[in-house]
């Protein structure tokens, strides 16, 4: 029998810990960090299912992203946000790997520099870390600021795209 949930789970481990990919049979609906509960995605809860296509796609194209063998990402979405929280998301995808832009100047992309709470508030919301790069933005002092995995996990993403080599914790 098919499974009746919309949502569906596989946890996958990472040198940034083990995170939890979800998806529908439309697309990618999230990662969610490890400890980190649903409320900023507010999804419904997922079941587990450990061979859904879309899971099984992402878990490999995370893995040739963390072995540097994979810059770009080929995952359609299932994303669930308001119009200015999507547009904002669609933006994060335009900025190349190993770039990173401020808050500001993603503000400027969208069109409206004094944008730039809003923009941080839907960061804050991306419910695809890592494959929709929010972690390639900036404080605009250029430091590290605000990232649902955490600013060390942010960091380790960072130095992966700048050539650095990190550790594999799999």
């Amino acid at each position: 029998m098919k499974n009746q949930n919309p949502l569906q789970y596989k946890d996958v481990s990472s040198p940034v810990g083990m995170i939890r990919v979800i998806a529908s049979d439309k697309g990618l609906a999230a990662i969610i960090w490890e400890g980190e509960d649903y409320k900023r995605t507010k999804l419904s809860v997922p079941v587990r299912d450990d061979e859904h296509p879309i899971l099984l796609k992402t878990e490999d194209q995370l893995n040739e992203y963390f072995e540097n063998k994979r810059k770009v990402f080929d995952i359609p979405f299932d994303l669930k946000g308001t119009e200015f929280q999507i547009k904002v998301w669609e933006a994060l995808l335009k900025i190349p790997y190993g770039v990173t832009k401020t808050y500001g100047e993603l503000a400027i992309i969208l069109g409206d520099i004094k944008a730039v709470r809003a923009v941080g508030g839907a960061l804050n919301k991306n419910p695809v870390s890592i494959i929709i790069p929010c972690h390639r933005v900036m404080g605009a002092s250029g430091k590290l600021v605000g990232f649902a995995g955490g600013l060390e996990n942010k960091s380790v993403l960072l130095d992966l795209e700048q050539g650095f080599t990190i550790q594999r914790l799999f």
